[in-house]
């Protein structure tokens, strides 16, 4: 047992100083309008939805905590209609991925095989853990990274060259970019010190990524009435109802869709005006937060 006078002291303390007592937020969650919300709020929200883009920052571990965690509350809401989108896996993929989880590949073919990222066992290895083990369906849902860069490198008309099979794992390459969206204008200003040709190259190239993984979230072999996609990808690919999502629309305009995002700030306790109407839900966490990789 404490000495009174100890305890006294402690007392002492947390009343002239409360903010000694008080546990830093590992982050906060906000609405789109900027006001703190809960995960329950976010949970609710989800309900009647066929379509929840998850932007994620990829080394955050406060993203993937909530992927998990939010992919089991929706399981035990929709049971096998759930299914599962990856940016991180890529079209032709698809078959691996899908080998693996009905357990027709083991756990060493499966890594052997697949290009991973280096963040897959702490970050996406849990949820490909669920889907396997409650026999989800998941979605290899990018274009190949080496297409994207030939794309970016030598413009559209290179991949008029690839054969039938490789155009079938990827959008058709004469989608369309609406080049007045501001996260295509943002990824044009990034690229715009190489050349006006370069810069748009830089835009294609990324909208070819955000048009192949709308196709696949919305025709791929493990779809049907009633599903509902929760689609793993960076924020930047669906920030704003952009990207992702535009394309998604431009196919199903009535598509009942919720969208998060992931921010970092140095204070979280109010969420900056830049991040206002990033998402419907925005996961606030705080700059100093430890990375994964």
């Amino acid at each position: 047992m404490k000495p009174l006078r100890l305890i006294c002291i402690h007392y002492f303390l947390f009343m002239i100083f409360p903010s000694i007592a008080q546990d830093l937020p590992a982050y906060v969650l906000y609405t789109g309008n900027g006001k703190k919300t809960s995960f329950e709020k976010l949970e609710e929200a989800t309900e009647g939805k066929e379509l929840i883009l998850f932007g994620e920052f990829h080394d955050n571990p406060i993203s993937h905590w909530l992927q998990l965690e939010l992919t089991k509350e929706l399981f035990e809401e929709n049971g096998a209609k759930l299914q599962l989108g990856f940016e991180m896996f890529e079209q032709d993929q698809q078959s691996l991925l899908s080998d693996y989880l009905t357990g027709k590949l083991t756990d060493k073919q499966f890594q052997d095989t697949m290009r991973l990222w280096p963040n897959y066992e702490t970050d996406y290895a849990p949820l490909i853990a669920f889907a396997k083990n409650n026999h989800l369906y998941c979605v290899a849902s990018n274009v190949q990274r080496k297409y994207a860069s030939l794309l970016f490198k030598k413009g559209r008309t290179a991949l008029d060259t690839l054969s039938a099979e490789v155009k079938a794992q990827m959008a058709p390459i004469d989608f369309k970019v609406d080049t007045s969206l501001s996260q295509y204008r943002e990824v044009f200003s990034m690229g715009g010190h190489m050349g006006t040709n370069m810069g748009m190259n830089m835009v294609e190239s990324q909208a070819f990524k955000d048009a192949t993984m709308a196709q696949f979230i919305l025709a791929n072999p493990g779809r049907q009435d009633g599903t509902v996609h929760v689609h793993f990808n960076g924020a930047f690919h669906s920030d704003f109802h952009q990207g992702i999502l535009w394309y998604v629309q431009q196919k199903n305009p009535q598509i009942k869709v919720l969208t998060i995002s992931t921010v970092t700030q140095e204070d979280v306790r109010k969420l900056d005006k830049e991040h206002l109407g990033r998402a419907d839900f925005i996961i606030c966490v705080p700059e100093s937060m430890t990375r994964t990789h």
